[in-house]
């Protein structure tokens, strides 16, 4: 038998609340980040230390930012850093990342595929397949699925 439905509280909810063009993303209000210093960059990769140069780009990558200069200027260094390390030295390198040290550098390596620069697509394929052998497909679909670009 069917029970009586005359309460008509659920009527009161504004709907538009939920619309998705009123949508505010919690992330989005986090600190944004400018990007990584350029001077530390460039002494630790003199110095040799690249994987600390790796860490620093990724660590103070400007996902968070709206400013685009920011984020160009964060790629072709991080691009920098990814040319300087041998292709020997991939594996044991990505090897000392954590989980989201390697998310943010497939980020990275995704739009270094959107513009590429004279001999970069091919180290980057090869930067591709060493992260993915260590984030496996769900660093894939992390990075795709995020809505924080780099």
């Amino acid at each position: 038998m069917a029970k009586n439905t005359s309460n008509s509280a659920f009527r009161k909810i504004d709907i538009d609340q939920y619309n998705e063009d009123n949508f505010r993303d919690d992330e989005a209000e986090q600190a944004v980040r400018t990007g990584p210093d350029e001077g530390e960059v460039s002494n630790l990769l003199n110095q040799g230390r690249l994987v600390d140069a790796l860490r620093h780009v990724l660590s103070n990558a400007p996902m968070g930012s709206s400013n685009q200069e920011v984020k160009d200027n964060a790629l072709a260094l991080t691009l920098r850093v990814l040319l300087a390390i041998k292709s020997a030295q991939i594996e044991d390198v990505i090897g000392n990342l954590s989980r989201d040290d390697i998310d943010v550098l497939m980020k990275y390596i995704y739009r270094g595929f959107e513009n590429p620069s004279e001999g970069s697509s091919g180290h980057l394929l090869l930067w591709h397949e060493k992260a993915y052998n260590i984030g496996g497909s769900g660093s894939i679909v992390r990075v795709l699925s995020d809505r924080m670009k780099v």
